[in-house]
């Protein structure tokens, strides 16, 4: 079956599912395949993997390490890792040849955030996931821009891409974590709605948008991951081809 129609029509099947539903679905869809969670470990992560545990702790979840994230971030994934006895966490970090080639310095950013953001988590997800015939993320509709008309399941290059918190509201995430008592990301409480590289990311105001302190001045509005995988694969694949 084409994975357009096998979104469109898991889509039709959900559209009253909740978000448990969903991800169980996801997780043992034999026409979907092998799926992997990709996680940031960021202000809301906990919620999606908390469910994902209830379901089956070995459930493979990706994790980007950048290199540049916050401190707390790195704590915060090992404990919610290990309190929700994750047992196939898997770290990736960015190629090594290419930091070398691309970013010695670390400063890339400063010039070509899209280019880092490529260099740092696009191309080491998208080989990541090379082995997945699908993947599961946490975003939402509420968090507006292009996620604002985000479907359950999509068509992402050649995999199926699934977002079982697609409409879920903010008051939803708060509730679900106060009703598990779920760890909070440490920066939430410092005024990071949403987390991510630490040069990248700042305070957000009380009126402002979740996601306005992400490439604060600057159009930017996602790091790329979330753009088509048919592409990012084959960067990846060059990548790696240069690095041989």
């Amino acid at each position: 079956m084409p994975l357009k129609e096998l979104a469109e029509r898991r889509n039709i099947l959900h559209r009253k599912s909740d978000a448990q539903t969903v991800l169980r679905h996801a997780l043992t869809d034999v026409q979907i395949g092998k799926v992997a969670l990709v996680s940031s470990f960021g202000a809301e992560s906990v919620v999606l993997l908390h469910m994902a545990a209830q379901i089956d702790k070995a459930t493979p979840v990706i994790f980007l390490d950048t290199e540049m994230l916050f401190p707390e971030t790195l704590t915060y994934q090992r404990k919610v890792a290990d309190m929700l006895g994750l047992t196939d966490v898997r770290v990736i970090t960015p190629h090594r040849d290419a930091l070398l080639t691309e970013d010695v310095d670390g400063l890339l950013h400063q010039s070509d955030t899209n280019a880092c953001c490529n260099l740092r988590k696009t191309r080491p997800l998208a080989d990541a996931l090379q082995e997945f015939d699908g993947w599961i993320t946490g975003r939402k509709q509420f968090q507006g821009g292009t996620r604002a008309t985000l479907p359950l399941f999509e068509k992402d290059g050649r995999k199926i891409k699934v977002n079982p918190l697609a409409q879920w509201t903010a008051q939803d995430l708060q509730a679900y974590i106060i009703a598990h008592n779920l760890p909070r990301h440490p920066l939430v409480a410092k005024g990071y709605p949403s987390v991510g590289c630490m040069p990248c990311t700042t305070r957000v105001g009380d009126h402002e948008d979740q996601r306005a302190g992400r490439w604060r001045g600057s159009e930017k509005t996602e790091c790329g991951i979330h753009f088509d995988m048919d592409t990012q694969t084959k960067k990846a694949q060059i990548t790696k081809g240069r690095a041989a």
